[in-house]
């Protein structure tokens, strides 16, 4: 069996009262097995597996916390041992083999089996299920079991099915306890094999995790974990300066430095797998090769990082990071407002006479996001273009880009913690794509034979043709790798995933 393990290494709500939660007032010097987490965003569902936050790369850190993945990603990205102990194909890949854990139960205390695994594949291969990926579970099925031991049928050989199982909607459900309660009563009442158990759950409000005595990784350091849904930037700062809250994410970058200079805070700044991006829909005037490449060229990536992000980030091309498989150097879009100005003027644009659209972003949820945004209108309105800003909240985007109804312009966070150029230039730009918004005909003809390639070579070589094609015609407007800013009190150990997902399983208390 050919073992797929390979290692990618790391680059480097608005706060309401306690008592109006109903939740106990949160003393600043905490009990060593108390910790707080004032997050940056809201937990819609409980299903990690179906609807549209399922694919929200922002929220599965509290999914990794209440369920396992197949096969789990260590901080650094590279891939581990989890309820997969062993995975991999035979040799001509019509096969899938897997050798799953033994000796794990579910919080509810039944014992998980290689029966879970099978429904939970077979479940996410299902379109009724409503599984977003399922374009990728569907393709091995006749699952057998012998033991401990998995085989499936390759029905279209993916060369990314295993690196799924580390990613977006790869969890594993529990068969018997969600057949017996319904998709209603696990949303009330879900349970995982992870190293949490939900204890409380009050939506746009708070979420309260207890310890998994049993877990198969190990109890974790933290018998109870709050965590506050806070999606308002300047809130989450209040939350770590007052020690309502002990750790806290995304805010920022002035406030991280501040904040990190003050007896007992410290922090952490790893570059992560996320990639701030603009979204072009193919309607109206983005229709217009010049419009799209003026859009491109007009935006000064480099003084976004410098002046905005005060130099915590890396600017980018494509929507390929320097940590992702198919990343290539050689590919660059120039800064360019003159000639911006030449392609508008070829389209009867000018700055007197600019061409009009909107753009829609979110503000508050990743550091800069709004400002950036801003910035980049003050940018454009210089060489011609006119456009409008449209703040919307993170389940909004989803909701619209699953429509295909995304204004010309979305600004979106882009996550890819598997580092594969199909689940980054792959699914936010092939048109079919749920994902995507860019329905051209040129690009899908360039995507479709890669998805079944079998030499890697050759799908890699193929994928940085696709990003220069889509650099050629601007596509897509790529700006930076995130840097991502972690503040915490210095009575906790803090440990960044280069996910993105900040897991409270990973913290301990400081000696």
């Amino acid at each position: 069996m050919t073992l797929n393990r390979r290692q990618i290494l790391g680059y480097g709500a608005s706060t309401i009262g306690a008592a109006a939660l109903g939740m106990p007032a949160i003393a600043r010097a905490q009990a060593s097995n108390e910790l707080t987490i004032a997050y940056n965003v809201n937990l819609p569902s409980w299903d990690p597996t179906t609807g549209p936050s399922a694919v929200n790369p922002t929220i599965q850190g509290f999914y990794q916390s209440v369920f396992d993945q197949f096969i789990p990603q260590k901080p650094d990205l590279s891939f581990a041992p989890g309820l997969l102990t062993e995975w991999g194909w035979n040799e001509d890949r019509t096969k899938v083999m897997m050798t799953v854990r033994e000796g794990v139960t579910w919080h509810d205390g039944s014992p998980f089996t290689p029966e879970d695994i099978v429904w939970s594949l077979e479940r996410a291969g299902k379109e009724e299920t409503g599984n977003p990926i399922q374009f990728v579970w569907k393709n091995v099925n006749n699952f057998k079991i012998d033991g401990n031991k998995i085989t499936g049928d390759v029905v279209q050989f993916d060369p990314v099915y295993f690196k799924w199982m580390s990613f977006l909607t790869g969890y594993v459900m529990p068969k018997a306890y969600y057949e017996k309660v319904g998709a209603e009563g696990f949303e009330a009442k879900p349970i995982g094999t992870g190293p949490y158990m939900v204890d409380k759950f009050e939506r746009n409000a708070f979420l309260r995790l207890k310890a998994n005595p049993n877990y198969w990784g190990g109890k974790p350091a933290f018998e109870n974990v709050t965590i506050k849904f806070v999606t308002d930037a300047a809130s989450r700062v209040a939350e770590i300066e007052s020690g309502s809250s002990q750790v806290t994410l995304e805010i920022p970058y002035e406030e991280y430095d501040r904040l990190i200079a003050k007896d007992g805070l410290a922090g952490s700044m790893t570059n992560i797998s996320d990639i701030g991006m603009i979204f072009f829909n193919d309607i109206d005037v983005m229709k217009d090769k010049n419009v799209r490449q003026a859009a491109v060229m007009a935006v000064d990536k480099k003084l976004l990082v410098d002046r905005l992000l005060r130099g915590y980030g890396l600017p980018l091309d494509t929507l390929e990071t320097p940590e992702y498989a198919a990343f290539d150097p050689s590919i660059k879009v120039e800064y360019n407002p003159d000639k911006a100005k030449e392609l508008l003027a070829a389209s009867g644009f000018s700055p007197d006479k600019p061409v009009k659209f909107t753009i829609q972003t979110t503000k508050g949820f990743k550091p800069k996001d709004y400002e950036m945004v801003q910035a980049i209108v003050g940018m454009w309105r210089k060489v011609g273009i006119e456009a409008n800003i449209e703040v919307y909240e993170i389940a909004k985007h989803y909701e619209l880009r699953a429509a295909d109804q995304l204004a010309p312009a979305a600004f979106y966070n882009w996550g890819n913690s598997i580092g594969d150029p199909t689940t980054s230039t792959g699914f936010a730009m092939y048109g079919p794509s749920p994902h995507s918004v860019w329905d051209g005909q040129d690009v899908i003809d360039a995507i479709n034979p890669l998805w079944g390639e079998k030499d890697e070579a050759k799908r890699i070589a193929g994928w940085k043709a696709v990003s220069k094609l889509i650099a050629d015609e601007a596509y897509v407007l790529p700006l930076i790798q995130y840097a991502q800013p972690i503040v915490h009190a210095k009575s906790v150990n803090v440990v960044p995933h280069v996910s993105g997902a900040l897991l409270p399983h990973l913290m301990t208390p400081a000696s």
